[in-house]
């Protein structure tokens, strides 16, 4: 079935045409939603809501700057084991672990190296090693990666998790 109307009958939407019909031009469209408030407290992070004032109490790491021409040289020139924490700034266990890392890193201090590296800053090498969660953590021996895990731990876990790694594969 075939429905057919002249020309005349479909006349454009006009403020003439609106205010006989009861519109206005302020009432034809709606006002957008207001955007959703989140407490003060959140902020939105690159991958969801991180709670901000967990942020603003850690530590910064006291980290020891050495210049290398390559990730690998580091890693090869190391006399120790090398825990590398792959982390990004927006991650929220990622800061979660920062004092975890210096705790770990002064009561291992003879057995292994703590080294941070910002997946964001050296995409190339979190890709070499498929960095896909955070923080993930990589054990290498003699430039090789020798164990991997993923997730935050309190400092007990870690030491342990590293010591049983060390002491398994020896």
């Amino acid at each position: 079935m075939e429905l057919s109307a002249p020309a005349a009958a479909f006349r454009p939407l006009t403020s003439g045409n609106l205010s006989r019909l009861g519109y206005s031009s302020s009432t034809y469209l709606p006002a957008p939603p207001p955007p959703p408030q989140f407490p003060s407290r959140f902020h939105c992070g690159k991958h969801g809501f991180v709670p901000s004032l967990r942020l603003r109490n850690f530590p910064r790491v006291e980290a020891k700057k050495q210049t290398f021409s390559s990730f690998d040289e580091l890693l090869a020139n190391s006399d120790k084991p090398v825990l590398v924490d792959f982390y990004a700034t927006w991650c929220g266990p990622c800061q979660f672990m920062v004092p975890v890392l210096d705790q770990v890193s002064a009561i291992l201090n003879d057995k292994i190296q703590v080294m941070k590296i910002d997946t964001e800053k050296y995409p190339s090498i979190a890709n070499t090693y498929k960095i896909e969660a955070l923080p993930t953590f990589i054990i290498f021996k003699d430039g090789e990666p020798y164990d991997r895990f993923e997730g935050a731990l309190t400092a007990d876990q870690l030491i342990q998790r590293i010591e049983l790694a060390l002491k398994e594969k020896s």
